[in-house]
């Protein structure tokens, strides 16, 4: 199952250039390292990454500069192949090894696993953390306080907590697993002892990382998460969408507590199904709520590993009904046929994943040049992608976005509103004065993330006779990629 799960991943390693989200945290990895070896400044990340900036930024740009993006997404695979692991372990542990196979089978093939698999981001770490310490729970011998592998669970929870701040809104979930699984046996003060080692070190590290951290990391909690900003898309987008990758695991876990129930397994076995079952409406309903599809696809993976179990369960019933071996075998191999569909399913959703974004390969051979032959200030929307490819985006001082100017000091300016959000573009008057001054030496617009304000700075380009816009470069159009558009590219000179 692992050989599938990485040959299916393999394939769309290099599918597509690096996606904003890979190239800022590989980015960001590198001048963490630059920062902590030689002192150099880098920007206050933690102020608005959606996880801390000092965990897995530095591992992916350790991968990156062994094998460049390729490496990067690989360990990203090494963790997802970890997550199937655990679900395996985890499942065989309280049902056995058919139930573990299908559990684990239904998960490896998921769309948004394999995608993952091949996106060089932390939601493969958060998702192989939270899985590890969902597993660790989950095996604790039933006889035994197991003090080790509580405080083992909540010091792994904690971590994925850090790595992908949204991934706290599965801790309930483990929490519940650790209490479920000390009944019957040990039960009692022994059961309550286990969830209070595991909520002690669960909070415990969450509550000093954030005072270490300090302002910047208590802000980017709260903007990234806490009080995230809506998006625009509708509830029943975001339901749709999340049916669409993940429905058959979740009509199987279903299935799983229905026959539970009607075989009267112990009680706490059926709650057991269930929580699992109900993790995998966590993320869609979260998001839903935010009326955004952001980052969906990444969600509903995590909410899909615990529903698998419960999915697995619903196939060793389905099998074992057939009271005869021979007729179980028979139905087994007619399941594991049956696996076919699932794995032809998420072959296509994760090739579509894999390239829903442009692709930057002309934009960064014309921008190459460019940049490198200058050291004048740059405007350029979504500027991570060029940070992360051209040498020059180690000088971050040089370069600003659509969303804030960067001085020269490294301070920002003509951020958006705290109301919009962190993804908002920036004050269009803050820019039309940095633009009238000739503060930026090129300019490159595409009017796709902010296009409201790019409109506005290419009327403010074009009035000042300093700017002659030098290039207009296609993206997008290497990949079947529905994002495709043009670059606008103007250079300052200030003799005409």
């Amino acid at each position: 199952m692992l050989a599938v799960q990485s040959a299916l991943s393999i394939r769309l390693v290099r599918a597509d250039t690096a996606f904003e989200d890979e190239a800022t945290y590989l980015w960001a990895g590198h001048l963490e390292w630059a920062h902590w070896l030689h002192g150099t400044p880098r920007p206050h990340f933690a102020a608005y990454f959606s996880g801390a900036p000092a965990i897995y930024p530095p591992l992916g740009a350790l991968a990156d500069s062994i094998g460049g993006l390729t490496a990067a997404r690989i360990l990203s695979l090494i963790f997802m192949l970890g997550a199937t692991t655990c679900l395996w372990a985890a499942t065989s542990h309280i049902y056995g090894r058919r139930a573990a196979f299908f559990a684990a089978g239904l998960f490896a093939v998921l769309g948004t696993t394999l995608h993952l698999g091949a996106f060089a981001t932390y939601d493969a770490m958060a998702l192989f953390l939270v899985a590890l310490a969902a597993c660790l729970v989950v095996r604790a011998p039933a006889g035994a306080d197991a003090t080790g592998r509580m405080v083992a669970a909540g010091l792994v929870l904690a971590l994925a907590n850090a790595t992908a701040y949204s991934s706290a809104l599965f801790d309930p979930v483990v929490l519940v697993l650790a209490l479920l699984t000390a009944f019957p046996q040990p039960g009692g003060r022994i059961a309550f002892r286990r969830v209070s080692v595991f909520l002690i070190f669960l909070v415990t590290p969450l509550l000093l990382g954030l005072l270490i951290g300090g302002t910047n990391y208590v802000g980017g909690v709260e903007r990234t998460t806490l009080a995230r900003v809506p998006g625009a898309a509708s509830p029943l987008t975001v339901l749709a969408d999340s049916w669409a990758w993940a429905g058959l695991i979740v009509v199987l876990a279903v299935c799983g507590v229905v026959a539970s129930g009607v075989r009267r397994e112990r009680r706490t076995r059926t709650w057991l199904l269930a929580v699992c079952t109900i993790a995998a409406l966590l993320g869609p309903l979260d998001q839903a709520r935010l009326d955004t599809v952001a980052s969906l696809n990444k969600h509903v993976g995590l909410g899909a590993w615990f529903a698998a179990i419960a999915a697995g369960y619903a196939v060793d019933c389905f099998i074992a009904a057939a009271h005869a071996r021979q007729n179980q075998l028979v139905t087994c191999g007619a399941c594991v046929v049956a696996l076919a569909f699932p794995v032809s399913l998420g072959a296509s959703q994760s090739e579509a994943f894999s390239t829903d974004w442009p692709n930057s390969t002309a934009f960064i051979a014309i921008m190459r040049p460019l940049v490198d032959n200058s050291s004048g200030r740059l405007l350029v929307e979504d500027p991570t992608i060029a940070e992360y490819y051209l040498p020059s985006g180690r000088q971050w001082q040089r370069w600003s976005g659509t969303r804030n100017i960067i001085k020269p000091s490294g301070a920002s300016t003509g951020g958006p509103s705290q109301s919009a959000g962190v993804v908002a573009g920036g004050n269009p008057g803050v820019f039309a004065e940095y633009i009238a001054d000739g503060y930026f030496s090129l300019v490159a617009l595409n009017f796709a993330d902010t296009t409201a304000l790019d409109h506005d700075i290419a009327y403010d380009v074009r009035r000042n006779h300093h700017y002659r816009l030098i290039e207009v470069v296609p993206y997008g159009v290497e990949t079947p990629s529905s994002y495709q558009g043009t670059y606008l590219i103007w250079k300052y000179e200030p003799g005409t």
